[in-house]
């Protein structure tokens, strides 16, 4: 029973667990893997861990870490994916 009423009202993530993103912090841009994409406080709304490729360094503090919210990120597109075009 718990089970269907989180799947009724819970929070549906966009962004899964090593999705690739790309984003700015600070207007610093970035490349990462999402963490976790969930809801802590109805007041703040979702938001996004993204694990850093590479560590930032703002204010002379390194981060490897960033939380942030879904308009500031955007999924990354694998292009070894995408059909060949041939000529």
């Amino acid at each position: 029973m718990n089970t269907e009423y989180f799947e009724k009202k819970g929070y549906k993530p966009k962004y899964f667990l090593g999705d690739r993103v790309f984003g700015h912090w600070n207007s610093i841009p970035y490349i990462g893997s999402v963490g976790n994409d969930t809801v802590i406080s109805l007041e703040e709304g979702p938001r996004i861990t993204v694990i850093l490729d590479l560590p930032i360094k703002y204010n002379n503090v390194i981060h490897n870490i960033v939380v942030t919210k879904h308009k500031y990120i955007k999924k990354l597109v694998n292009f070894d994916e995408l059909p060949s075009k041939k000529k």
